[in-house]
């Protein structure tokens, strides 16, 4: 997974060896959508530092994404409203997202990078920057690895 860009805008490209063993949803229109992550999906959460909300980002090879807003882990989803929705395209081993970023708190965000691959023969892996004990929950503060400058920053 690489991440480019700035605060309002990053490029996202998550790429999967083996990816020729890997169910890909068919492609759909790019619209919004729930329960992507039954399938292939890769996902971006975004927390905010000294605080318990955060943000969650599903981008499907299908193109069609989800972003939510949570109070606290896994408490009070609501959708997330995008005034741009992100562009997924769809690549050989993987996804590629440009995603706007506009409309979240200023400063720096703690970052987990995920995916759901869906395997020939039905098995679910699941795949995250860092993982907590015990089943996957890329909706734990653990997982959320990586940090997300805050804008004009390096």
């Amino acid at each position: 997974m690489e991440v480019l860009g700035g605060r309002d805008d990053v490029l996202l490209t998550y790429s999967v060896a083996g990816a020729d063993k890997i169910v890909f949803p068919e492609r759909q229109l790019p619209t919004r959508a729930d329960d992507l992550w039954r399938t292939t999906c890769f996902e971006l959460f975004l927390m905010f530092d000294d605080d318990e909300r955060y943000v969650e980002f599903n981008f499907s090879p299908s193109t069609r994404w989800a972003a939510y807003a949570f109070d606290g882990h896994r408490e009070g989803r609501q959708d997330l409203a995008r005034d741009v929705p992100p562009h997924i395209e769809r690549l050989e081993d993987g996804l590629e997202v440009d995603c706007d970023l506009g409309g979240l708190p200023h400063g720096e965000l703690r970052m987990g990078l995920s995916a759901v691959i869906d395997e020939e023969g039905g098995r679910l892996s699941y795949w995250a920057l860092a993982h907590p004990p015990g089943a996957p929950d890329f909706h734990h503060s653990a997982c959320f690895a990586a940090r997300l400058p805050a804008a004009g920053t390096s």
